[in-house]
């Protein structure tokens, strides 16, 4: 449940720390590319999280006392824990959450405002040319589109995580399952396209099953959580454990690169590059987050094992936007990354619990949510027949944008290069429409950076070091690094 406070640093840091953060640690600072600071003040969401997944563990784990100590144990414990397992593997749980931290909001409000999801704009407003039933259709798309996201939610009942004898993530994996709805829209956009949308009728489609098959809850599916936690030992992931974007970012990069080494360029489960976006020098100097072009086609360049400068790539944007609550000055800007083509929404909701936020309508946010548990399911991959409706949600959840912790992380998917060169377009237009507060900026090239032997590759594929994206250098940055609040976004 507290997804969104950073729990870690990785060991290789540029700061040159090694130590694994306290759940209640804090950073003096904030950048992309070290830890962001953790939100302070989510004291009871924390101590009521603590609970549930102490709870949770005491009846997954199994005791190494003698037979007879077991047995007293046994009996001294057997209500308390029975008592614990039917709250947190039922509904009670969901509500002892929201008594906590607030009921949900359900459905669309009666506004009549365009409704933005994921690049995809649906309109609701009626003027004097349109009808009743113009609006109507305009809302039965959006509510089709948005149940045709994959959803992911805690799962009881999957075979344990590495050496631990954790069984399920209920009250501690929201941070983890949201960040497989995001990759999952990511594969959906590479698979299928963005005008896919879940079949009624069976037959289901081939693409679409094997993507549910590759997020199943085992090692034998390439992004399990169990594997996740695994490739994110050194951010401080841990089964048990709250984990923030940063840590789950990066998390999915070192995922990303281990399964890369494991097969060749031709059949890659993630074919696509990940780019986790870092602050400038690498995140020592804190303040916004660039898009260096160079450095998106050096791991395209990687990912390919040197056959291609442009592949199609995966941009993760870790970002800390206020320090009890999100500064309302980027709120405009969040808002409008949801008009991007390349929209893979938000890892963001309440603090401390994480969903995934997937629309925009006026400042309201949409979002799948991930705190209901759920049966393992373990779909296989030729399995056309499965039934999938537990990935799927026709219940439509929204939050104020100003109410979203403040810790979060926006992605995008880019096809090509074609496609990078319109998000880098979009992007430099929104940080010179941000009044001084942009999200993140875009370059072509580090300061000083050495050149990149593959740029020259073929004359269609050099980075030209022109303005065509209105975009600053790495020196510009550090200058509107003194700007009033650059340094903490």
């Amino acid at each position: 449940m507290k997804g969104f406070l950073e729990r870690g640093v990785p060991k290789y840091s540029s700061r040159g720390s090694s130590a694994t953060p306290s759940p209640n640690s804090t950073s003096p600072s904030v950048s992309s590319d070290s830890a962001p600071s953790e939100s302070k003040p989510y004291k009871a969401a924390s101590l009521w999280s603590s609970f549930f997944a102490s709870a949770f563990a005491a009846f997954e784990s199994h005791s190494e006392s003698s037979p007879c100590e077991k047995k007293v144990i046994h009996t001294r414990s057997n209500g308390w824990t029975s008592a614990v397992k039917r709250v947190v593997t039922s509904g009670s749980m969901r509500r002892i959450q929201e008594r906590v931290m607030g009921s949900s909001k359900t459905g669309i409000s009666s506004t009549t405002s365009d409704i933005w999801l994921l690049g995809e704009c649906y309109r609701i407003s009626q003027d004097e040319s349109s009808t009743g039933a113009a609006s109507y259709d305009g809302i039965a798309a959006f509510k089709h589109d948005f149940s045709s996201r994959i959803l992911m939610t805690y799962r009881k009942g999957f075979n344990s995580i590495g050496d631990t004898k954790y069984t399920s993530d209920a009250g501690w994996g929201c941070m983890l399952r949201s960040s497989q709805m995001l990759l999952a829209q990511a594969l959906l956009l590479h698979q299928v396209g963005r005008s896919w949308r879940k079949s009624l009728e069976k037959p289901l489609d081939q693409e679409y099953i094997k993507i549910l098959h590759l997020l199943g809850d085992s090692e034998v599916s390439a992004f399990s959580i169990h594997n996740l936690l695994e490739a994110g030992k050194d951010y401080g992931l841990a089964a048990g454990s709250w984990v923030g974007p940063y840590a789950t970012c990066r998390s999915w990069e070192s995922l990303a690169r281990h399964r890369r080494g494991q097969t060749d360029s031709e059949h890659q489960t993630l074919p696509m590059a990940v780019y986790v976006v870092s602050g400038d020098e690498d995140g020592e100097r804190g303040g916004a987050p660039v898009v260096c072009i160079e450095d998106a086609s050096r791991r395209c360049f990687e990912f390919s094992n040197g056959q291609a400068a442009w592949t199609p790539i995966l941009l993760l944007v870790p970002l800390v936007l206020g320090l009890e609550k999100i500064n309302t000055r980027y709120i405009p800007s969040l808002r409008a990354t949801f008009t991007f083509p390349q929209s893979l929404g938000i890892l963001g909701g309440k603090p401390g619990a994480s969903t995934y936020i997937v629309g925009v309508q006026d400042d309201n946010a949409f979002y799948l949510d991930p705190h209901d548990v759920q049966p393992t399911i373990n779909i296989s991959g030729d399995d056309l027949e499965a039934d999938t409706s537990s990935y799927h949600s026709d219940l439509i959840r929204h939050i104020p944008l100003d109410l979203i912790d403040p810790s979060l992380a926006i992605g995008f998917y880019c096809r090509d290069k074609d496609d990078l060169d319109d998000f880098c377009h979009r992007a430099s237009k929104l940080a010179d429409e941000s009044s001084g507060a942009p999200l993140f900026t875009v370059t072509h090239t580090h300061k000083l950076s050495k050149p990149v032997d593959h740029i020259d590759m073929s004359g269609d594929t050099e980075v030209q070091d022109d303005d065509s994206f209105g975009m600053v250098t790495m020196n510009d940055v550090g200058g509107l690094a003194h700007e009033d609040d650059w340094q903490l976004l």
